[in-house]
Order: C-alpha cells, then sequence, then structure tokens
C-alpha cells in the first residue's frame, strides 16, 4: 500500500469532498430512477446541509482528506474529546476502497485511543458494507437511532488479543 497521508481540508477541497460524499449515496440512488442531473442536485444539497450540521455541532473537529501520495482519495473527519475519539466520518473514493487504507486508518485511531485511554466511537449505517471492518475490529453496538447504530469500541475490548 502507498504512503496515506492526512492533510487538513480547506475550502478550496469542497468539490472534491461533495464527489467524495456523492460516492457514498451512490448505491441507494441507483434505485430512484432520477435522472443524473436529479441525483446531483440531491447528493449537492445533501452534502452542503451535512457539511454545515458537521461544521456547527463539531467545531473542534479536525476535518482531514486521506492522502495517497500526492492524490486526495477521502476524508476522515475525528474529534478528541474528554472521554474519547469521536469518528464523525470516514469515506473513500470507490477505486480505494476495499485495499485495507481504511482499516489501516482506524486502527491508527484505535492505538491513538489505547494510548489515550478512550474509547472510539462512531455511527454507522448498519446496512454499510464496512460494518464487517468495525466488527472485526472490536467495535460493538452499543445504541440504534433509526438507520444507524452507535459502535464503541474500548481498549479492554481488546486486551489479551494479538
Amino acid at each position: 500500500m502507498s504512503d496515506i497521508t492526512l492533510r487538513p481540508a480547506t475550502d478550496d477541497d469542497l468539490p472534491l469532498l461533495e464527489r467524495i460524499y456523492a460516492s457514498t449515496r451512490e448505491d441507494e440512488l441507483k434505485v430512484t430512477g432520477w435522472t443524473e442531473e436529479q441525483k446531483a442536485a440531491f447528493c449537492k444539497q445533501q452534502f452542503d446541509a451535512q457539511h454545515q450540521y458537521y461544521h456547527q455541532m463539531f467545531p473542534d473537529a479536525k476535518y482531514d482528506l486521506i492522502v495517497e501520495g500526492d492524490e486526495p482519495i477521502g476524508r476522515l473527519y475525528l474529534e478528541h474529546r474528554d472521554d474519547e475519539l469521536r469518528v464523525i466520518d470516514i469515506a473513500l473514493l470507490p477505486t480505494h476502497r476495499g485495499r485495507g487504507i481504511g482499516a489501516r486508518l482506524m486502527q491508527d485511531i484505535l492505538d491513538q485511543a489505547a494510548e489515550l485511554g478512550r474509547m472510539v466511537r462512531i455511527h454507522v449505517e448498519h446496512s454499510n458494507p464496512a460494518m464487517k471492518l468495525y466488527h472485526r475490529l472490536g467495535f460493538r453496538k452499543i445504541e440504534e437511532q433509526g438507520v444507524y447504530w452507535l459502535m464503541e469500541w474500548t481498549p479492554s475490548d481488546t486486551a489479551g488479543e494479538s
């Protein structure tokens, strides 16, 4: 796997961030019967609302692009709280999924949390294919919130594993 780094997202990255967001909605939009223009308009509206919500609700979070070499390939939004690390969002462009990049990034977050003695939490749609990864990493469902599950990992969840 090539070198994966993070860099802060800027307003110049908004078109890319919107494209990353839209890529996460492709499968569900396939069944709508909408035109490409309708899908694009919907994704733009949803991205704008999500972007504003995230920055309002998580003003102290780190909003990073995931970069492979020099190419931005995804986004990682992470907030450090007193008692937890909150993964607000992690998404990769489709051509970069399934290569272990998300697993590596999540493991880095878990390692960081273990060093700090904090838990990690993330909201995940229960139908998200990444759910297998979260279970494999030791996350467990602690709450259902509509189509989302609040998943939690604690350092003790992996105690004794190698």
